[in-house]
């Protein structure tokens, strides 16, 4: 979902470098995010299961 917004509140959460233990592929840009790397995790409130892993910088700059 590239706009997990449109199901309303969202808990963003950080996920540190040594917790990263699987690659994701970033909504945002497409883009892998390997394991190693610190990410956010971006969940809607009501719809927990569409959860997505986000790199920092797309969540932050995403319209």
């Amino acid at each position: 979902m590239d706009n997990p917004e449109v199901l309303g509140e969202v808990e963003v959460r950080f996920i540190q470098p040594y917790q990263a233990r699987k690659p994701y592929a970033c909504p945002g840009c497409n883009r892998d995010i390997p394991a190693g790397l610190g990410h956010v995790v971006v969940v809607p409130v009501t719809a927990p299961d569409l959860r997505r892993h986000w790199h920092r910088g797309c969540w932050e700059g995403r319209r």
